[in-house]
């Protein structure tokens, strides 16, 4: 196993003390509270998504990250942002992390496993898309509109899907739909 938590190192018969000392030594790299990786073992770019997924399950990559991730943005995220469903406690201690609670009736709409690391998950293309729309104005209108872009551009890309999705979040239909209108 990539990630270590203090339960999976009791359960494999580690102590508490044995840990810190590998954590000390540099045998083992620090990702949040309570959670470790062997040392250079892990992708940088996927450290605190396997970190948070270590303790919570449903952690997925999300809004900026995933974006970048699917080659939908430029940006250069100074945190990792993850969802949980709302209501889940955020695990503590994780330095690049931004968490975010996403509504627990659409958490799964567009949750994807991620290819390269089959034990991680992140939002959909076309849900990362959405989500840009559904938070313009925290992030700017610049950011979904680029992506939107970018988007189409992809071989694949359908138009149809993208809207499906957004349906589930019927605020975001409007101003995809129009964007859609003016690129097409």
């Amino acid at each position: 196993m990539a990630v270590l938590t203090l339960a999976s190192a009791r359960a494999a018969g580690l102590r508490k003390d044995e840990v810190y000392r590998m954590a000390r030594s540099g045998e083992l790299e620090r990702i949040g509270r309570g959670v470790y990786a062997r040392a250079g073992e892990l992708d940088p770019a996927v450290a605190p998504l396997s970190g948070a997924t270590a303790l919570k399950p449903s952690a997925t990559m999300c809004l900026t990250s995933a974006l970048v991730h699917h080659g939908l943005s430029d940006e250069i995220p100074h945190a990792t942002d993850i969802a949980l469903p709302r209501g889940t406690r955020f695990p503590a201690g994780f330095d690049h992390v931004t968490w975010h609670a996403f509504a627990p009736e659409t958490f799964e709409v567009g949750r994807v496993t991620m290819p390269e690391h089959p034990d991680l998950t992140m939002y959909s293309a076309e849900r990362s898309v959405v989500d840009a729309f559904r938070t313009a104005h925290l992030e700017g209108i610049d950011q979904a509109n680029e992506a939107l872009r970018r988007w189409v551009r992809r071989p694949g890309s359908s138009p149809a899907e993208l809207l499906r999705t957004a349906g589930r979040f019927p605020r975001t239909v409007t101003a995809i739909r129009h964007a859609l209108q003016v690129l097409l």
